[in-house]
């Protein structure tokens, strides 16, 4: 999948199949990450909502980020977009919760370059994934990157989650079944 519309479709698929839905948390994308699920036909049987949390106290006031760790860390952080994905899917009563924050630019933020990204996804189950970026590019290049990585981190996600359910309904670790 090339660009951020064909994941946008094949995530959104993926979570039809299964009767599951999405909710996002974005931040440096500022909308963008919503937009590409909704430009996709159907999307609705899925996407539940976003909240474009873009100054840092929305962090916690909307999604539940834990203020203390904004405080010492910023809202540049792997531990604040994961809190934002799962944030997101609490408030909106989603299955899954996707996020982004970091530094699209033009100036450095927090102590953090610009191209400092965090993505995160948080499911129904397990602790969640988080992936830190070092973006290049002006800006729309660093938020059009941000959008193609959250969706393959949801991708990948939806798929090991899947390989999970798989190993749990036909028995895994390479045991022999009688």
């Amino acid at each position: 999948m090339s660009g951020p519309g064909s994941a946008a479709a094949g995530a959104l698929e993926l979570l039809a199949g299964r009767g599951q839905s999405l909710a996002v948390a974005e931040s440096l994308t500022g909308g963008l990450v919503a937009g590409a699920l909704t430009a996709v036909p159907g999307a609705s049987r899925v996407l539940r909502g976003s909240i474009t949390a873009y100054a840092t106290d929305l962090k916690q006031e909307l999604l539940g980020v834990d203020g203390a760790l904004l405080a010492a860390r910023g809202a540049v952080d792997g531990e604040v977009a994961l809190q934002m994905a799962g944030g997101v899917r609490r408030v909106l009563g989603a299955d899954w919760g996707i996020a982004t924050t970091g530094v699209a630019g033009p100036d450095p933020q927090d102590g953090h370059p610009v191209g400092t990204v965090f993505v995160a996804v948080r499911g129904p189950e397990g602790p969640g994934a988080v992936r830190r970026l070092a973006l290049a590019g002006d800006r729309d290049r660093i938020r059009e990157d941000t959008i193609r990585a959250v969706l393959a981190l949801l991708l990948s996600e939806l798929a090991e989650n899947k390989r999970a359910q798989d190993t749990e309904q036909h028995g895994g670790n390479g045991c022999l079944q009688p």
